[in-house]
This record gives structure tokens, sequence and C-alpha cells, in this order.
């Protein structure tokens, strides 16, 4: 009788504590189970917060971004450039003997701003006569220059002549040739592009605001093909060349 109560002592005591242990088994589940939750719920109200603080970063970046647009547009004035042809639509445009680049391209991101004022522009193209007239400025105003470039009848184009290829980096850049203005790098450069000069001893000259002048001497024979490639190096506006700055 004794073993048989024994017996079930043992197996009541060692139910009980499997179902026990089956019980805080799945306490802790359920618990880890709600941390997680929490967890998430948490984090989710995190991100929306951040969320929403970023949206109010942006939002304010963009209002201080175009006040200040606005505020810089009321002082500015800003010199819109027009031209019928080709010619000058590719001439060098200096403002206040400062070069700014070609024609065609001031528009957009690159578009002349200048403060109040009176100002001088002059453009140039090769084989033409400068094109050069003063303009004032008032505060936030626009002003369309329309330019129209007229031959030099003193300008006299060789009987023979060799070519130069120009591929250089940026492209905007202005080309020289004996201290003349002759175009931007594009004019001269790829398929069916380049530049004619008479034979003999030449210099050319490559600038641009913001980078180094690139400078070489060649010496062509007639009809010869000779090709400049190179990458302008980053610098600053003091070392651009005494052609394209004041």
């Amino acid at each position: 009788m004794a073993k048989v109560c024994l017996f079930l002592h043992i197996g009541v005591t060692k139910g009980f504590n499997q179902t026990w242990l089956s019980y805080k088994m799945t306490v802790r589940q359920e618990l880890k189970v709600t941390r997680i939750y929490a967890f998430r719920r948490t984090v989710v109200v995190m991100l929306k917060q951040f969320k929403i603080l970023g949206s109010a970063l942006v939002l304010c970046s963009l209002l201080f971004f175009v006040v200040a647009s606005y505020a810089q547009s009321e002082v500015l004035g800003e010199i819109q450039f027009a031209g019928a042809t080709k010619v000058e639509k590719t001439s060098g445009v200096w403002v206040d003997g400062q070069y700014v680049g070609y024609l065609k391209e001031l528009k957009g991101s690159k578009k002349v701003l200048l403060l109040p004022g009176e100002h001088e522009i002059a453009v140039r193209q090769s084989g033409y006569k400068d094109f050069t007239q003063k303009v004032l400025l008032e505060p936030g105003q626009k002003q369309i220059l329309r330019v129209v470039m007229e031959k030099d009848p003193r300008v006299e184009l060789p009987a023979v002549s060799s070519e130069v290829k120009i591929m250089v980096t940026p492209n905007r850049a202005a080309v020289f040739l004996d201290e003349g203005f002759v175009g931007h790098v594009h004019e001269f450069g790829g398929t069916g592009r380049a530049m004619l000069v008479s034979p003999g001893k030449h210099r050319i000259k490559i600038a641009l605001p913001g980078y180094q002048t690139f400078e070489t001497e060649i010496n062509l024979l007639p009809n010869q093909k000779f090709k400049i490639e190179t990458d302008l190096v980053k610098g600053s506006i003091t070392q651009a060349g005494e052609l394209i700055k004041p």
C-alpha cells in the first residue's frame, strides 16, 4: 500500500512540475511577444516623430531658400543675351573685363546676375569686331541685350591652312590664338570640327574662371593636322590668366 502511495505521489508531483514548467514557458513567450509588440509600437511612434520633424526641417530649409532667393532677386539685376545667328550665339562674353562664358549658354544656372550699377559688356568672335556696350542695372531689373556682330574687314583668311583639333575638359573654356579670342573648346573638337590656322608658330591658351590656364606653343606645317587633348586643372580665379580676368 505504501509503495502504491509513493508511486502515486511521484506521478502527481512529476505531472505537476511538467504542467508548471509548461505554464512558465507559455507565460515567458507571451511576455516576450508583448515586449516585441511594445518595442515595435515605440519604434513606429519614434519614426513618425522623426518623419514629422524631418518634414518640418525640410520645409524650413525650403522656406529659407525661397526667402533668400527672393531677397537676392530683389537686390541683383540680370542681363539676358540674345543673338540671331550662330556667330552671336557662339561668341564669348566679358562682363567688366571678366570672361563669363559664350552667349548661348548664359541662361538658367549660368545666367548673369550683377549688382546694381553700371557694367561694361564686351562680346568677341574671331573675324568680327568686338561688340561693346555699357548697361545700367537697377535692383531686381532684367535687361535683354541684343548682340549683333559685324565682320572685321581687316581679317584675311590664309591661302594655305593647318588644322588644330582641341579636346579639352571643360569644353566651355575659352580658346585664344596668339592672344586673340577665337571661340570656345566645343567649337574645335569632335567630328568635323577643328580650328583652321596659318602654318607657322602659334601660341594657344585655353582658360576658364576657376581653372588654371593651359598654354602651349605649336609650329605647324602647311596642311598639318594637330591635336590638343587635356583636362584643365581646378584652381583659383587668380590662376585663370590675364585674358579672361580683370
